[in-house]
């Protein structure tokens, strides 16, 4: 993502234009779509819209989520990707009706995460692809609901192997890391048996050009296939997308 100078001012919203991007999903919940605004700080304005079921303040340039975001406490879906944050506040493990949390393509450092997050007991899908974790925090492996976990993009060189042993686990995305062993990555990966795809973010969640890309990825890998002779067999993942590495070389889109 660009740099973001001190001199930019974003765009400010009122109450009553916020109260205004109040969509209803297709399963009839309260969505509050803030995405893609120019906002550089969280609105405050919005905590007296704290009944909302899903908040979107993606591909903005927010640099900090307050403490009051946990006054949301309806809210199953929280979508921050695409923002300047490096830090998520501790309240959030207050937040225990999430279901989804993406904080893809943000500044997150390993210190960045707190341990409340061992609290988000529902949680079945986080991402944290393309930021700068060191380390993958021991507490995700508390979360026994997680489905869906996105690591990819960032600098790990190992995942603790309690990750593996999350009983729910089915989509993991490792790639791009800066992993010592490639066939250790390899075999953690393989380990999960109930593993189907090595995706997380949704087909509907993507912007056009970014979905055109995978799209395009993915046709050109299985025309790769085609043209290999056999061999001995190895897993197959014939749903193979893998969204967020495309985000580096389609900011331009993002935004």
């Amino acid at each position: 993502m660009a740099q973001v100078g001190r001199s930019i001012k974003g765009k400010k919203i009122t109450f009553n234009v916020a109260k205004n991007c109040i969509r209803i999903t297709f399963d009839g919940k309260r969505r509050l779509d803030l995405s893609k605004m120019g906002l550089t700080s969280f609105p405050k304005c919005i905590l007296r819209l704290n009944d909302v079921d899903e908040l979107d303040l993606s591909r903005n340039m927010i640099r900090k989520i307050p403490e009051s975001i946990s006054k949301f406490q309806n809210l199953r879906w929280l979508d921050l990707h695409s923002n300047y944050i490096d830090k998520l506040p501790e309240s959030i493990g207050q937040m225990t009706t999430l279901l989804y949390l993406n904080i893809s393509n943000n500044k997150l450092t390993t210190n960045g995460l707190p341990v409340e997050l061992n609290q988000l007991k529902n949680i079945r899908t986080v991402n944290l692809g393309l930021n700068h974790l060191d380390s993958v925090p021991t507490t995700l492996g508390a979360l026994k609901e997680l489905h869906e976990v996105g690591l990819n993009d960032n600098l790990l060189k190992t995942i603790p192997a309690n990750i593996s042993k999350l009983p729910k686990l089915k989509k993991l995305n490792t790639k791009r890391n800066p992993f010592p062993d490639t066939e250790q990555s390899t075999s953690f990966i393989d380990s999960i048996k109930r593993m189907e795809n090595l995706y997380l973010v949704d087909a509907k969640d993507l912007c056009g050009p970014c979905l055109r890309k995978c799209q395009l990825a993915r046709e050109n890998l299985n025309k790769m296939k085609s043209m290999v002779l056999p061999g001995p067999r190895k897993a197959i993942f014939p749903n193979l997308v893998s969204p967020n590495s495309m985000a580096k070389d389609s900011n331009e889109d993002w935004r």
